[in-house]
């Protein structure tokens, strides 16, 4: 029996490139936009930027997750293997169609409604997660991605597994779903967590924190001391990301690019994920993750879509 699991494995590591894995772990949805339909998701943004990111210095992004077997699902395989990236962990449903938001803008800002009972909210425990939970070198993970059991019992259980990996939790607050409790254990289960400071706001209520209107960092670094996470991320939208840990506060400088006429701030945060994530894999110094952070945040918006093409003046 051990010998067919150790041929399983090697089978499966076959399946993904040579190098360090970073796994969006979650949900895949399609923005619907009033004119158009683009590919997103929190955890496949981040997964699509950390290749981008990340192939620099050798390493990937890896999208895990589950789509339905309909129209838009071919489009999710289509597109992340016209970005190189392995499929091997996108489960199929024949039960189930591949998520969609409705996505409005006000104000550049996005305001989603989500459809319900999709594909990803039966992400389901399988040989191919198992060996990814082993072996990535970080996850990013969502509340949105658990709201249902079946899916919030398999993330929780590769993130048990990845014992080894940074484990990011992007808050990403949307709508309705998420509670105190689901809160608190998905920051057990990580090492670390991002935020924006309305987000902040809302966890810091929940939880029973201090929550500083006049310098919010401090606030979460005295959070982040107690209950033993490695570090934070704030994020101030067009002012910029800042990365705290027990013994520092390091606020980037704001970044900007020139923008298109259509440019929409949807997936800036998730750039940010994909830097904080590949700079924490590779041990830079901070003020170089921050900095590269606002940088691919920055391009990000001055796009219409969630995942263009980063411009190489990102990271040199």
């Amino acid at each position: 029996m051990e010998s067919e699991i150790s041929e399983d494995r090697d089978v499966i590591s076959q399946s993904y490139p040579a190098g360090f894995m970073i796994v969006g772990l979650g949900e895949t949805l399609f923005d619907q936009f009033s004119n158009r339909s683009i590919l997103g998701g929190a955890p496949v943004n981040a997964a699509i930027h950390a290749h981008q990111l990340a192939s620099v210095w050798g390493g990937q992004g890896v999208v895990a997750t589950r789509i339905g077997v309909d129209s838009l699902s071919q489009r999710v395989i289509t597109e992340l293997a016209r970005r190189g990236m392995s499929t091997h962990a996108v489960q199929r449903d024949v039960e189930h169609a591949t998520g969609t938001v409705d996505v409005q803008l006000q104000g550049g800002e996005a305001r989603y409604q989500f459809a319900a009972d999709v594909a990803w909210d039966y992400l389901e425990w399988s040989p191919d997660l198992e060996y990814l939970a082993g072996q990535c070198r970080a996850v990013t993970f969502g509340t949105l991605a658990q709201r249902r059991q079946v899916s919030r019992e398999t993330i929780h259980r590769f993130l048990n597994k990845a014992v080894q990996a940074v484990r990011l939790f992007d808050v990403n607050l949307r709508q309705s779903f998420f509670n105190r409790e689901l809160l608190l254990h998905s920051c057990k289960l990580a090492t670390h967590v991002k935020m924006n400071k309305d987000e902040w706001l809302v966890v810091s209520e929940l939880l029973g924190e201090t929550y500083s209107a006049s310098d919010p960092a401090v606030s979460v670094q005295k959070w982040i001391r107690k209950i033993n996470l490695r570090g934070a991320v704030l994020t101030d939208g067009c002012r910029g990301t800042t990365i705290i840990d027990h013994d520092r506060v390091i606020k980037g400088q704001p970044v900007s690019f020139s923008k298109t006429h259509d440019a929409d701030s949807v997936g800036a945060g998730d750039a940010c994920s994909a830097a904080i994530l590949t700079g924490l894999v590779m041990e830079w110094d901070p003020e170089r993750v921050v900095e590269i952070a606002n940088r691919a945040g920055a391009a990000v918006a001055s796009h219409p879509g969630a995942t263009p093409i980063l411009p190489r003046d990102v990271w040199t």
